[in-house]
């Protein structure tokens, strides 16, 4: 039977991981660009924010070949509200990172909670087909108090 990787160069088939253990030990540690956020004006309403963006991209881990996405983002803002030129700036430093899809929807919603502290936050990621499978991760917050 053929290698399912015949179509990939040499270097990048050599460079393929053989398994997937240990492969994404220290996600939680990888340091990215902050999310700057802005002063509420209006913290005595509840309202939800909705963004999106179709030019995300990441590393395949196991393969090393890119991943495409569209994230949506959306979240009822406390104090502060995200920043979208720092949101951008954040996202486009996971072009250098090999990122399993549910690691980078989840670290996505962990940094937007830390940064803006919102009521509410929902990160959903729709990747790209690979390998004839599309993926879509969602991960949500809930501040019950």
């Amino acid at each position: 039977m053929p290698c399912p990787y015949e179509a990939v160069s040499g270097e990048l088939r050599r460079n393929m991981r053989k398994t997937y253990k240990k492969l994404q030990e220290n996600v939680r540690k990888i340091k990215f660009p902050k999310i700057d956020v802005w002063e509420n004006k209006y913290q005595d309403k509840k309202y939800l924010v909705k963004f999106s963006t179709s030019e995300f991209t990441c590393i395949c881990p196991k393969t090393s070949l890119p991943d495409f996405a569209t994230i949506f983002v959306e979240y009822v803002p406390r104090k502060n509200c995200i920043e979208l030129k720092s949101f951008k700036e954040y996202l486009v430093a996971y072009r250098g990172y090999g990122i399993f899809h549910e690691h980078v929807t989840n670290r996505i919603l962990e940094d937007i909670t830390k940064s803006c502290k919102p009521y509410y936050a929902k990160v959903r990621g729709e990747f790209n087909i690979r390998g004839g499978i599309a993926t879509t991760v969602e991960a949500e917050y809930k501040d019950e108090n």
